[in-house]
């Protein structure tokens, strides 16, 4: 999720009403953890369920609807960013909802291959650093537009080595790759806190795009800790 893109859909919302940063970073992340949650107890329940379970993965393989609920999320994401305009806030809230339940389904298979130990270790270990860069990228005066563009270069080269090792089952470039998306994600947590404080402090309490603003940001976040979890579990997880 570009944070730039959120800056571009706010432009132009004019308003009378009072700013109301902090009002809207407390929503932003409340609305992260809140479908983080959703997601950690869908993942749970479909693994703890060999008839749910079934239903996504097999001895032969991913079923279909396993291959629906996997891709399924990147639609939500496209549609929620393409609808900004079009959509309401509560039609916002709802899909990021359907969306965290539909990505608890696809990362169900994290409670398969790694023991909950290291499950566990691992979701402390990402909240940590999650915590440290969200501070930093509040409390910091350095300007990181920069970096933030250079992290998102990195990103694509990053997704376009995912692909190709997609068909090269390198076990040393896997690792190589999850070190590099430990460091764009970390950084991307800081920069996009940033982004969020700059779009917050043009923001209105109550107003239509506020709340769809908030939404956005929370998708935003929520998408760099779970990648940054996925990528630390290649180093903490310890596989059944």
């Amino acid at each position: 999720m570009d944070i730039n893109q959120l800056e571009k859909n706010f432009a132009g919302e004019k308003t009378t009403a009072v700013p109301v940063a902090k009002t809207f970073l407390a929503g932003v992340f409340g609305w992260m953890f809140l479908a983080l949650g959703i997601t950690a107890l869908t993942s749970w329940v479909f693994a703890s369920s060999p008839q749910l379970i079934s239903l996504l993965y097999t001895k032969t393989g991913i079923t279909v609807l396993g291959w629906v609920v996997m891709l399924a999320p990147i639609g939500f994401v496209i549609w929620m960013s393409a609808g900004y305009q079009r959509l309401a806030a509560s039609t916002m809230a709802l899909v990021f909802i359907v969306y965290s339940i539909l990505m608890g389904m696809s990362l169900s298979f994290v409670f398969l291959a790694f023991t909950g130990t290291s499950i566990a270790t691992t979701f402390l270990v990402t909240g940590g650093m999650f915590g440290v860069m969200a501070v930093l990228g509040y409390t910091t005066k350095t300007d990181l537009t920069r970096f933030g563009a250079l992290l998102f270069m990195a990103l694509i080269g990053l997704i376009i080595a995912m692909v190709v090792n997609w068909f090269m089952h390198s076990t040393g470039m896997s690792y190589i790759i999850s070190f590099v998306g430990v460091l764009i994600f970390t950084g991307l947590t800081a920069y996009d806190v940033q982004k969020l404080k700059r779009i917050g402090s043009g923001m209105v309490e109550g107003a239509e795009g506020t709340r769809k603003m908030t939404i956005m940001g929370a998708l935003a976040l929520y998408l760099d800790f779970i990648n940054l979890f996925l990528f630390l579990l290649r180093f903490f997880g310890n596989r059944q």
